[in-house]
Order: structure tokens, then sequence, then C-alpha cells
């Protein structure tokens, strides 16, 4: 091998030792509401979890399955309704609670039907191959792992039934 392969050989084995010495020191999975929190797409719901007070829960035990609205989501939603959200916490917990189901719900394991959410209503779950839909929603990006549950990115708002 010539000097210059072995030099190169020897640059490519430390930069591999630094990347992977830099995953070591990452932490592993976070709570929910961590993980919803890291996501730049899921911002706009990460401040409405944190409006709405139910940053606590969501770091608490679970498990929880949430389905959540990325950004996107969230700006296909009228803005009057969002006003309306906004004005109302109670308003808006309910509808960020009907994205939350008790107990962690795997996309490999979703079974079609109703699942029963925080808020107490019902979600329409299906699956076809790979693809999960919830209500009229379909999940984009499934199974971010967190400590006390499950996050599976939608690309629609799900509003709660009225009462």
């Amino acid at each position: 091998m010539s000097t210059f392969h072995a030099h190169r050989r020897a640059i490519m084995l430390a930069a591999s030792m630094f990347v992977l010495s830099g995953c070591a020191t990452t932490s592993g999975p976070v709570s929910v509401a961590d993980t919803i929190a890291s996501a730049p797409e899921l911002s706009t719901l990460s401040s409405l979890i944190v409006k709405a007070g139910l940053t606590d829960t969501l770091k608490g035990t679970g498990p929880f399955t949430v389905f959540a609205p990325s950004n996107a989501a969230f700006a296909k939603v009228p803005a009057k309704t969002m006003d309306d959200l906004a004005q109302h916490p109670e308003k808006l917990k309910a509808v960020l609670t009907y994205h939350v189901i008790a107990g962690k719900v795997m996309a490999g394991d979703v079974k079609n039907g109703n699942a029963k959410t925080v808020n107490g209503a019902n979600l329409a779950l299906s699956k076809a191959g790979d693809f999960v839909t919830v209500e009229d929603g379909l999940v984009q990006r499934a199974d971010v792992i967190a400590t006390n549950g499950v996050v599976h990115v939608v690309d629609s708002v799900f509003i709660p039934p009225a009462r």
C-alpha cells in the first residue's frame, strides 16, 4: 500500500471514529413531548402543546401514541379555526388530545377500526399494506420512538366531533 493510500485510510478511519463517537454521546429516545419539540416539521404542534399545558402530560409515564400533525397540516386549517382555538384553551386541549391514544401503537400494529383517544372520542384508523390512515389523513412518517410511546407524523389536523 502506498504512503498516500495509507495516509488516506488513516484519515478516513479517524473521521469515522469521530462520527461514531459523536453518535455514542447523543442521547437515546426522549419523551413524546421532547420528540415533538425536537422535530422542525412539528414546531406548530409543539407550540400548541405548550400553550394547552400538555407538555408535562406528554412527558409523563404513558405510553402514548401521538398522531402529530405537521406544520403543513396546520397550514391547511382555516385561520378562523386556528384563531378560535387560540382564544379557547379548552377547545385547543380537546383538539390536541384527539390526536393521542393511550398505549403504544406501532404502524405495523394498526388494526382497521376505531381507537379511543385521550379526548374520549374515537379516531378511525386503517392500514393497507404499508400505508396507515387516520380519519382522512395519511401517516407521512411512522414509528418515531420515544421513551414513553411513539409519534406518527400525519398530514391532517383532526377536529373532534361536537359533544
